[in-house]
C-alpha cells in the first residue's frame, strides 16, 4: 500500500516544533537570546543585539565570550539536527520525544576578525564530517553583509551515543 504524503502544512508544524524542543532543552540559548531559523534543513543562528551582550563599552563591541557562545552553539544546533533529521523524517520521533544528549565539544577554536558591532549577528555551521563517534563542524558569523565574517570557528564533538 502507498503511503500519501503529509500536507506541507503539517510536515513543516512537526520539523519547526522538533526545531523548537531542541532549542528548548539548552537554557543558555535563551540566556543569550538565540534564535535558530529553519529554511528545509538548512539553519541559520540569530543573536539579536542586546546591551547585556556588549563586552567594550567604548567601542562599543559584542564581548568575544558571547561570540564564541553563538558560534559553538550554531555548531552544536547544526549537529544535533542532522543528527535527529532521519528519525524525525522517518517518522520515528517526533516532537513528543524526550530530549536527546547533545554533543560534546573536544575542542572550539575561533577566529575573531573584527569587532561585532552593536547589532544583530547570524551564524550558520557546516558539517565537515559526522561519524558515528566524531565530529568536526566550520562556522561562520556574520552581521550586515554575509561575505564580511566578523567571527568564524572550527570545533571538533564528541558524538552521543545513537543506541539511547
Amino acid at each position: 500500500m502507498i503511503r500519501k504524503p503529509e500536507p506541507v502544512q503539517v510536515v513543516k508544524q512537526r520539523r519547526d516544533a522538533m526545531l523548537q524542543n531542541l532549542v528548548d532543552g539548552v537554557p543558555y540559548i535563551q540566556f543569550l537570546g538565540i534564535q535558530i531559523d529553519r529554511r528545509g534543513d538548512e539553519l541559520t543562528a540569530i543573536l539579536p543585539f542586546a546591551e547585556k551582550l556588549v563586552g567594550n563599552p567604548m567601542l562599543p563591541a559584542i564581548h568575544g565570550g558571547v561570540t564564541a557562545a553563538f558560534l559553538e552553539v550554531t555548531a552544536i544546533m547544526e549537529l544535533s539536527w542532522a543528527m535527529i533529521w532521519e528519525d524525525m523524517e522517518a517518522g520515528k520521533i517526533d516532537e513528543t520525544a524526550p530530549a536527546i544528549a547533545l554533543p560534546k565539544t573536544i575542542d572550539f577554536t575561533v577566529d575573531y576578525l573584527r569587532s561585532g558591532l552593536p547589532r544583530d549577528a547570524y551564524a550558520r555551521a557546516r558539517v565537515n564530517r559526522s561519524g558515528r563517534r566524531f565530529a568536526s563542524v566550520h562556522v561562520e558569523a556574520w552581521q550586515d553583509n554575509r561575505s564580511r565574517l566578523f567571527a568564524q570557528a572550527t570545533g571538533h564533538f564528541l558524538m552521543p551515543s545513537r543506541d539511547d
